[in-house]
């Protein structure tokens, strides 16, 4: 599986698409998400610390999440708990989400095509871009886990994001910030960048990503371009 160094670029040429998840890359809704995540099952009797709910479910779409929900518990879920824990997760994030920092100036500076791919709602992943004045970066290229059959870790994807992009695998690079993702990405056969800037991010975020198989992690945006554009090892 490839890995984007300078000695794959020189051998099948620079990278013609570069795939940004949203969440904890993008915009910085990781600990936002968790947090009301965690409240929200605790009030059902689902008891779940925000930092389990990262841990636990980081970079999974959020049908995904409550199945796992209701098979660790053995119960179903009370009626209506989906639409309440969307508007507070919309409340939260009007009040609160940020973009990374440095994502913006990245954006202006990067002169690949990119697109948007997450395990999100395609309704959520516009409205988050659109609040932390992303959207114009990316708009219309905005692909959710919604569009296929098989969200992350499975490469479905980014392979579908790939196609509608005009741009074959082997020169896409993801950029990304959790394990699923990363294999994702490498199931793919897409080159993968590891980011651990979120506030999200933990002392072993960095080795869990290289771990699960990112070419290089970093942990600023800044980083990304000069990454892209010659495969240097992060100082």
């Amino acid at each position: 599986m490839p890995c984007w160094t300078g000695e794959m670029a020189a051998r099948m040429g620079a990278p013609t698409l570069v795939i940004f998840d949203c969440d904890g890359v993008l915009v910085d809704s990781e600990p936002i998400a968790s947090r009301v995540l965690a409240e929200a099952l605790t009030e059902v009797g689902f008891p779940l610390t925000p930092q389990q709910a990262v841990d636990r479910y980081t970079g999974i779409s959020l049908r995904s999440v409550l199945a796992r929900v209701e098979n660790e518990w053995g119960q179903a879920l009370p009626a209506g708990f989906v639409e309440r824990l969307g508007e507070r997760d919309r409340a939260a994030f009007q009040a609160e989400l940020r973009p990374l920092p440095g994502v913006a100036e990245m954006l202006r500076a990067l002169p690949l095509p990119r697109c948007v791919a997450s395990s999100g709602a395609l309704e959520k992943i516009r409205c988050n871009l659109a609040l932390t004045g992303l959207l114009p970066h990316f708009d219309p290229h905005l692909f959710s886990a919604e569009m296929v059959a098989h969200g992350k870790p499975a490469p479905d994807l980014f392979l579908y994001a790939a196609s509608r992009m005009g741009s074959r695998p082997q020169r896409c690079v993801v950029v990304e910030d959790n394990i699923a993702g990363v294999q994702a990405a490498r199931a793919a056969g897409m080159g993968v960048l590891g980011f651990c800037g979120g506030g999200h991010a933990r002392p072993g975020s960095a080795a869990a990503l290289r771990a699960a198989g990112a070419c290089r992690v970093f942990g600023r945006m800044a980083e990304l371009p000069r990454l892209l554009d010659d495969g240097d090892e992060l100082p």
